[in-house]
């Protein structure tokens, strides 16, 4: 099949390198606003250059993957689904929940396949985590517990148009949570610091947070962020039931040391970055696309699901400003 990739920076790259290894994918066509990130992609990748996204729509295209700036996803989204070619977005389906409903409601009804891109869901550990929970081996859950915790921030322009910490990492936590567990997030209550590099604080940020997630089971999730973790990229997700506790990324490349006597785990070189530590994941998620494209599965996560999610970040981000308890109900309202 034929593929499409609007943005080539760094995710929009490695999407690149990726669908060009995939057995289903027998050519890209690619573009970007920076005319040299589309050269160098077509020069790696044996792809094809085209000079707008509206080209890369007319160019006989069965699925189009959309990895450009945030502003630019809801116009891109809807232009595919104008054009009958089935979309995978990176997350968030736009900068603000307002517009991201906004699109909802304009592809509602539609048949053109959207899918948003949320790794987690395609790793092989989640994976099995989910089974274990809706297998019931684990028995009635009572508390989760998801960590993500980067190596070093990001850059400070990154930050300023973010939208905050929850909103562009934390929602990942936020997004498997609900994945692996069945369950929504009925209220969230939210904490935060600054203790490593100032321009986060200067944007009205913190560098580290804690979000205690309340489940409509009665579940309680615990979700701890940072962008300051030395050792490394570290993501982790325990799942304690009455029965059985399991973990996901408990794993000789984890970058936490043990200080216990004769204890050598983990051993190996700690994950240096997402894209490390979810290689497979991402590969797995691409696969499902092409899926998606020949008509084989229905989306693995939709925009009904990336708004959740979003809902979910949108509350620890108010809790986080107003020191209390928010539930989802009144940041929907809102």
């Amino acid at each position: 099949m034929r593929i499409g990739i609007l943005g080539l920076g760094r995710i929009g790259a490695f999407h690149a390198e990726t669908l060009s290894g995939l057995d289903a994918v027998g050519s890209l066509v690619v573009a970007d606003p920076f005319a040299e990130a589309a050269k160098k992609a077509a020069e790696r990748f044996g792809a094809e250059v085209a000079d707008s996204p509206e080209a890369v729509l007319a160019a006989g295209v069965d699925g189009v993957v959309v990895a450009a700036a945030t502003d630019a996803h809801p116009g891109l989204i809807l232009a595919a689904v104008e054009a009958g070619i089935p979309v995978f977005c990176e997350k968030p389906v736009a900068r603000t929940m307002s517009e991201g409903v906004q699109v909802l409601e304009a592809v509602r009804g539609s048949a053109v396949p959207i899918q948003i891109g949320y790794n987690r869901r395609f790793d092989t550990g989640f994976v099995a985590a989910r089974a274990a929970v809706t297998s019931g081996e684990l028995g009635k859950l009572h508390t989760v517990r998801s960590t993500t915790l980067d190596p070093a921030p990001p850059p400070a322009a990154y930050v300023a148009a973010s939208g905050g910490i929850f909103r562009d990492c934390s929602v990942h936590d936020f997004d498997i949570i609900r994945w692996v567990t069945g369950r929504e997030v009925t209220e969230v209550y939210a904490v935060g610091g600054n203790r490593g590099a100032d321009y986060i604080k200067a944007a009205g940020d913190a560098d580290t947070t804690g979000a205690i997630l309340t489940l409509d089971d009665g579940t309680i999730a615990v979700v701890s962020n940072s962008r300051h973790n030395a050792r490394g990229y570290d993501v982790r997700m325990e799942i304690h039931g009455f029965t059985d506790s399991i973990a996901v990324g408990l794993e000789d490349k984890l970058p936490l040391r043990s200080v216990e006597p004769g204890v050598t785990f983990p051993a190996g070189t700690p994950h240096d970055f997402f894209m490390d530590r979810f290689t497979a994941a991402y590969r797995a998620e691409l696969t499902a696309f092409t899926e998606v494209v020949a008509g084989t599965r229905t989306s693995p996560c939709t925009i009904e699901d990336a708004l959740e999610a979003g809902w979910i970040a949108e509350a620890c981000t108010l809790s986080l400003r107003e020191h209390r308890p928010v539930t989802i109900a009144e940041v929907r309202a809102s």
